[in-house]
């Protein structure tokens, strides 16, 4: 479940990085962020079959709406390669669903790593009202703030996901723990 979620990290960390679109273009782009949703959806589902809680069901509803999202804008990559459009916008269904993801496990267990994972969310929820489109001229908002958001809540679900991973791990009674309970 942790490497699945730190997998999902890493493709949102990259995918709106500055010149990573220019690097390996916008299909590829794409297919990172599908890839990662696809990532954080499964180890979303693990989390819901173990923990059965409110939170983790509608974590793993939020990244249903990001795997739609997230195949659309890969859809119309590869079959307009030349359409010249955002590659990927945060979904704002999906980003609610984790913010009440987020405050749900925050009040159930409210020691600093579901404040890290509560803080990823506010920090998607941010990205998903800057990369909002206004209809009238067709833009977003503040793509830049989109990104950067969007990267700064992938780095709170990776750290939250190495912990965990870290926690999972046979030696971890003897590792020095990030930060304590």
């Amino acid at each position: 479940m942790a490497a699945l979620f730190a997998a999902g990290s890493l493709c949102f960390l990259l995918g709106p990085f500055p010149g990573y679109v220019d690097l390996v273009g916008p299909g590829a782009a794409a297919a990172t962020f599908f890839v990662g949703s696809l990532c954080f959806t499964a180890g979303a589902a693990l989390q819901a079959w173990v923990e059965r809680g409110a939170a983790a069901l509608v974590q793993l509803a939020g990244t249903l709406f990001f795997n739609v999202t997230t195949f659309r804008a890969l859809d119309t990559q590869l079959s307009n390669p030349d359409y010249d459009a955002l590659v990927w916008r945060p979904d704002a269904f999906g980003s609610v669903c984790f913010l009440v993801s987020g405050v749900l496990a925050f009040r159930a267990d409210r020691h600093r790593w579901a404040g890290v994972n509560l803080l990823g969310c506010v920090f998607f929820g941010v990205a998903a009202v800057a990369g909002y489109v206004v209809p009238a001229s067709g833009s977003t908002l503040d793509l830049a703030a989109a990104n950067w958001n969007t990267v700064a809540g992938a780095v709170c679900f990776g750290a939250c996901a190495v912990h965990a991973f870290r926690m999972a791990s046979p030696h971890a009674s003897s590792a020095i723990p990030l930060i304590d309970k």
